[in-house]
């Protein structure tokens, strides 16, 4: 196992990235994570936040703290799909509404709504919810990667933890050629040349990165699609007749930060696949599969864990590296964007 050094606050366009992360859709868990019989805390952006099912299903996502003393509310109960401090007992409405202060009778803030609360969004076994900004408190509505509305795909999702900054993970997912050598070893990705070029091409909505000189091989292409408020990426993984039926793995990917040293990913592994061929894909993923898939996903944890902090200002980019650089382009673009509107809000009041 590689180990990381110990890990500082990255400074390397940190304002300009914090200024991005808002005004985004984010998958935050999964959905048998969150129930209806006890809360479930998270980070997202640095900020906490806590998760519940309300007796309707419903999910709600509210601040992490208790409008009384600031306790997290996540150490609390449930009740009537509510959520109660665990402190003092103020119970919180999903919507951030204090229902009731059980200490004090006819407590003035009793019916505000002081908590802030966010939207949320549920589909294929995920959670999202919207992190607005100033300007942006109304969530625009999400685009859903076409795999997650088609009857004719499944799929399994699969989330990790990984102790590095968002946008080394996002660099990751932009470099197709680390997939020969990183991973040279595993079930499906130990095919093709270990040298090529790469190209960048404008889509409607995004950009896709890929070899010049080899496609189906390996890992060979990314494409990034980014609409108001969604960010996602999916690529393809070749698979061998011995893999079972629907052709090659599809990976859809999130990135969600957590705060600047953490994130979680969360990729969804799928195959176009229906009736019997359906049945025979999910069992032989649970059975034979997952686990090879998870031994990928540890190598990229792992290296990119042990990175240093000043890995940025140290590097010396080539050729392949135009997926990373075009990725980069784009989140400084947007975080540039971000700043503008700020600092034109602040001149005008």
């Amino acid at each position: 196992m590689i180990r990381r050094p110990p890990r500082s606050t990255l400074s390397s366009s940190s304002a300009a990235s914090d200024v991005y992360k808002r005004q985004q859709w984010y998958p935050v868990a999964k959905s048998v994570e969150v129930r209806s019989i006890s809360p479930l805390g998270i980070e997202v952006l640095g900020e906490k936040l806590v998760l519940w099912r309300g007796d309707n299903g419903k999910v709600h996502c509210i601040k992490d703290q208790c409008p009384h003393r600031g306790a997290p509310l996540s150490f609390g109960r449930l009740h009537e799909g509510h959520i109660s401090c665990r402190y003092h007992g103020i119970v919180v409405s999903g919507e951030g509404v204090v229902v009731s202060v059980p200490a004090m009778k006819n407590c003035p803030f009793e019916g505000e709504k002081i908590v802030r609360a966010f939207e949320v969004t549920e589909i294929y076994d995920a959670i999202f919810i919207y992190m607005p900004s100033a300007e942006n408190e109304k969530a625009p509505r999400m685009v859903f990667p076409k795999e997650f509305l088609s009857d004719s795909w499944s799929g399994f999702l699969c989330t990790a933890i990984w102790k590095t900054n968002y946008r080394y993970a996002l660099d990751n997912l932009a470099d197709p050629m680390h997939g020969s050598y990183l991973h040279a070893e595993s079930f499906t990705l130990a095919y093709g040349t270990k040298e090529d070029l790469f190209k960048v091409d404008h889509t409607e909505n995004g950009f896709i990165v890929s070899r010049t000189g080899q496609l189906g091989e390996n890992f060979d292409w990314t494409e990034f699609e980014m609409h108001d408020g969604t960010m996602f990426c999916f690529l393809d993984i070749p698979y061998p007749k011995a893999a079972g039926p629907g052709g090659n793995m599809r990976i859809v990917g999130f990135v969600l930060p957590i705060n600047e040293n953490s994130c979680k990913v969360f990729f969804w592994r799928m195959r176009e696949v229906s009736g019997i061929q359906r049945d025979c894909w999910r069992f032989l993923y649970r059975t034979e599969l997952e686990s090879k898939h998870w031994t990928v996903l540890e190598q990229d944890r792992e290296i990119l864990e042990a990175m240093s902090d000043d890995v940025r200002g140290n590097e010396k980019l080539y050729q392949h590296d135009v997926g990373v650089n075009r990725i980069r382009q784009t989140l400084l673009k947007q975080a540039k964007s971000n700043v503008d509107f700020e600092l034109n809000i602040e001149g005008k009041s």
